[in-house]
């Protein structure tokens, strides 16, 4: 799949110092490029749009990403983040949210490549149970998806674009997509194929 655009280049994604751990920051860089490249299709004047009366705007929700990635690393996962009022740039705009984002996923991702087995094996508190620093990486790593789709959805009532995220779109088709839209699609089978 070609993404049209990357906040962080997947040439420039920092190698764990454990090689097992790569698992961990290739999605973190990759959750990192889809919420921004959602976020670009937005334009300043949209940040007070709400879907809903019941729905956050659209600037409430980029606040939210950036506050609640601060607590969530920062509590549970203990990495240095900045304090609260350091967050959200000023002024709030898109471009300025985006740079924002990916300011702190780096410095994230540094962090993260340095972390050895047994830091990432040692048991937390995560809310009310008990586990381990990797699990708890997992929940975050969704959570960001589920604010991705959601303003995803948003884009095309607004008449945007639908940048590939997790695969092709209306809007972004690759070469190698296959998707499933029928049930012989879903009986597709790629070791049927290299045979």
């Amino acid at each position: 799949m070609h993404y049209w655009w990357a906040a962080m280049p997947e040439s420039a994604t920092r190698r764990a110092d454990e090689a097992v751990f790569q698992h961990v920051l290739d999605p973190c860089v990759s959750g990192t490029n889809k919420v921004a490249s959602v976020w670009r299709e937005f334009q300043d004047g949209d940040l007070g749009f709400k879907a809903h009366p019941r729905f956050s705007s659209l600037g409430e929700i980029f606040r939210h990403q950036l506050l609640s990635e601060r607590r969530f690393f920062g509590e549970f996962l203990e990495t240095p983040e900045p304090a609260p009022e350091q967050v959200l740039p000023a002024p709030f705009m898109v471009e300025s949210a985006i740079d924002r984002l990916v300011e702190l996923a780096k410095v994230r991702q540094e962090f993260f490549a340095q972390r050895e087995a047994a830091w990432w094996m040692e048991v937390m508190l995560f809310f009310d149970v008990k586990r381990q620093r990797i699990w708890i990486l997992w929940p975050r790593v969704l959570h960001t998806s589920h604010h991705c789709t959601q303003l995803t959805v948003v884009l095309r009532p607004l008449d945007r674009n639908v940048p590939a995220t997790y695969g092709p779109t209306a809007d972004v088709t690759g070469t190698g997509a296959d998707p499933s839209h029928s049930v012989e699609a879903a009986g597709r089978s790629r070791r049927s194929s290299r045979r």
